[in-house]
């Protein structure tokens, strides 16, 4: 979760696709350059550990749009496929 949270941060479309699980992916991703991401929290998280198949990761996240300070709040779920994690979609 940290590192898409950077990828968003650094506008890195290439690597969020790349960490997305392919049976959810969309086809391209087109990132809005106006949102300035500036921080993350992680709230809970469920399973994820090196034996566990699937994870999900409740989650904050800080941005400034169009002066404004805003929240994300979302609740995703990962899968490991071939020893690396996917992220799936958002389950709230």
């Amino acid at each position: 979760m940290r590192s898409r949270f950077s990828a968003f941060a650094r506008q890195r479309p290439d690597y969020l696709l790349a960490s997305w699980h392919p049976d959810t992916r969309p086809a391209e991703l087109v990132l809005d350059e106006s949102v300035g991401w500036q921080g993350l929290e992680i709230i809970r998280t469920e399973a994820g550990g090196p034996f566990d198949t699937t994870g999900i990761v409740e989650f904050e996240a800080r941005y400034r749009l169009s002066g404004r300070s805003q929240t994300q709040h979302e609740v995703s779920a990962f899968q490991r496929t071939g020893g690396r994690w996917y992220y799936l979609d958002s389950t709230d």
